[in-house]
């Protein structure tokens, strides 16, 4: 049976905190009264994190494991969102610095019906726990240059947690190129382009010290990544804009 909601897991390295997650991740959807499955994707790890997601098909049905060679956080994503079959699917980081509890707020009845709901750390009600401030002065000069060369109007488009209804996922998501950490600007510029709304959700998020973003590094490959957008753009890459989805206007 079709599950309505899909979580897409990817995990790279994550031998230590995959299992706290999934345990977590579990443990919530016991006490929904809707139905899930849950979708890792573990790729390049150097690790035992795919033996560690696998341990846990037994006790789980609706677990999925995927294994792809290359690294790439973009690429993890894209191979999950494809491969769920959820109605609606949601890509979470595996540290869960967004408390799987949130996730409801993005899908209906919480949320009324839309095309994209994004977690964001800079709408009004969102709340951010024990961040540097370093962090945070890097995280909106890069979201300033985000808006201004390709999301205007979105305060937040970093943030590892997106919910996509399934049809948006397969019209989207074909067009990805991206598999660094700037996949999910991409997809959202994409998005948009094909006339699909998106929300944002203000959240609590928990910064998490172990963090696989190099901030320094990371900044600049993102920023010449939002070049590339340009450039595809330009080129015809993402096909042309389509009319407004029926689930609001496009902002």
């Amino acid at each position: 049976m079709k599950p309505f909601l899909s979580i897409v897991i990817p995990a790279h390295n994550e031998v230590d905190r995959l299992p706290v997650t999934l345990e977590q991740v579990f443990h919530f959807f016991d006490r929904q009264n809707y139905t899930a499955e849950v979708i890792v994707v573990e790729n390049g790890s150097t690790d035992a994190t795919l033996e560690v997601a696998r341990s846990f098909l037994a006790a789980h049905p609706s677990l999925r494991v995927f294994h792809e060679e290359q690294r790439g956080k973009g690429l993890a994503v894209r191979r999950g969102m494809l491969e769920a079959r959820g109605e609606y699917r949601f890509f979470c980081d595996a540290d869960l610095s967004m408390p799987i509890e949130e996730v409801n707020r993005f899908i209906p009845p919480q949320l009324d019906p839309v095309d994209i709901a994004i977690a964001s750390r800079e709408a009004p009600g969102a709340v951010r726990y024990n961040e540097p401030p370093y962090r945070h002065f890097v995280g909106r000069g890069f979201n300033t240059l985000v808006r201004w060369m390709a999301l205007p109007g979105l305060l937040d488009t970093q943030c590892g947690f997106k919910c996509f209804r399934a049809a948006v996922v397969e019209d989207v998501f074909p067009e990805q190129t991206l598999t660094g950490w700037s996949f999910d600007v991409e997809l959202l510029f994409v998005a948009r382009r094909r006339g699909f709304h998106i929300v944002e959700i203000p959240i609590p998020w928990y910064f998490n010290p172990h963090s696989k973003v190099r901030v320094l590094r990371d900044s600049l490959h993102m920023g010449l990544d939002l070049l590339t957008i340009r450039l595809n753009a330009l080129r015809g890459c993402y096909g042309p804009r389509h009319t407004p989805s029926r689930y609001g206007e496009k902002i």
